[in-house]
């Protein structure tokens, strides 16, 4: 049955008695009723059924002191306008991260209504069932920045990453009180770093203590450093591995390395941004390291066997065929970037034919030998017919 059921049924209605009905009076217009209505009396009539089934439910309550007297609290707060939701919430549904239905099915299978009551606004609170450390806060997130070489971002490297953060304040070691002193036992909250408030008299609401902030203590004489906070900023240097294949402006979260928390809560996360500082000679194309490489015309033209460098600082040989037209990139499988599955991205080769700037006679004088061979060969024709 659920919690809308309990405020909304009338039993005593269905058992046609009044609500200061003493146990006999209940238990003998139950016996009558259910004469009436057994189903031995009415076979295949499901009215005369639900009936008595409604009977059946109304009597195990109203015969049950305890059951009788959760249900008439019930009834009474549900009619007086007492109950209220936490932010909104309605009978049957979630109330603030509350099943309000849940509670109520709870509470009627064994837990009673003051075991409903306490889940209720402890999770209402956002303290959540059995929470005894209310005043633990997990620690702020640092962030860092580093700047690596491009060599160091392809294989992997580990940096020294200078941070500043929130740490427990040296002059009190955390207590936030001045040396010689310490904090004393918020008297409002008893410690508990929650404060309990009444609405509309009935119910009574966990919220954070207004007068410790949630932390159960409360400092008379703060600390002249970190002015009764317990915390001060401090500066250390953490070794941090940075991964093979890291990009430029990617963000690496380092988990639980961030500042610590307070009163037994977690530690923070720490996020480093990293920067990658452009190599002279080599680029990058996702998982593939990159380089354009200049030839001669007669080695684009006639083809041949040039030396290309790695970003190892080694050299490959690089077979370039006849007739390489000029931006042709070629593949050198395995020198590229590391990846996480232990593969390895490879080297993009781009040609570029160099063209002189300047022609001694003897070369001036091959070349045009070599133009006049040409004929009437206009490499622009097609071009021409094309566009028109």
């Amino acid at each position: 049955m659920s919690g809308k059921d309990w405020a909304e049924k009338d039993y005593y209605k269905t058992l046609g008695v009044s609500k200061d009905a003493k146990p006999d009076e209940i238990k003998k217009a139950f016996r009558k009723l259910a004469r009436e209505n057994h189903p031995d009396q009415h076979p295949g009539d499901a009215k005369a059924e639900q009936r008595f089934k409604d009977i059946s439910e109304a009597n195990s309550v109203l015969s049950d002191p305890k059951k009788r007297k959760e249900y008439d609290d019930m009834r009474r707060m549900f009619a007086g306008g007492g109950f209220r939701f936490p932010r909104g919430g309605q009978p049957g549904g979630a109330a603030g991260g509350v099943n309000v239905e849940d509670l109520f099915r709870n509470a009627q299978a064994g837990g009673g209504f003051g075991d409903l009551f306490g889940d209720l606004f402890t999770q209402a609170s956002g303290a959540g069932p059995r929470r005894t450390n209310r005043g633990a806060r997990r620690g702020a997130d640092v962030e860092g920045e580093v700047s690596i070489s491009f060599t160091d971002a392809v294989d992997g490297t580990t940096v020294g990453v200078q941070m500043v953060s929130d740490d427990a304040c040296s002059a009190c070691r955390g207590t936030g009180a001045k040396a010689g002193t310490v904090p004393e036992v918020c008297l409002t909250c008893q410690g508990s770093g929650v404060q309990t408030s009444t609405s509309g008299g009935v119910f009574a609401i966990s919220d954070t203590c207004s007068d410790c902030k949630g932390r159960g203590l409360v400092v008379k004489n703060p600390c002249d450093v970190c002015n009764g906070s317990g915390r001060a900023k401090s500066s250390r240097t953490m070794q941090v591995r940075i991964p093979a294949g890291v990009t430029d402006g990617q963000r690496i979260r380092i988990k639980g390395k961030g500042s610590p928390g307070e009163n037994g809560g977690p530690a923070g996360d720490l996020y480093v941004l990293v920067h990658v500082r452009p190599h002279p000679v080599f680029g990058r194309k996702d998982d593939h390291v990159t380089i354009t490489v200049p030839v001669t015309y007669p080695e684009a033209a006639l083809g041949g066997e040039i030396e290309v460098p790695t970003l190892k600082g080694g050299r490959v040989k690089l077979r370039i065929p006849a007739g390489t037209p000029n931006g042709r990139t070629f593949r050198v499988r395995g020198k590229g970037v590391h990846r996480k599955d232990g593969s390895t991205g490879d080297q993009l080769v781009t040609v570029e034919v160099e063209v002189p700037s300047q022609l001694d006679a003897s070369s001036k004088a091959a070349l045009e030998a070599y133009a006049t061979s040409l004929g009437d060969h206009d490499p622009r024709a097609e071009l021409f017919r094309k566009a028109t």
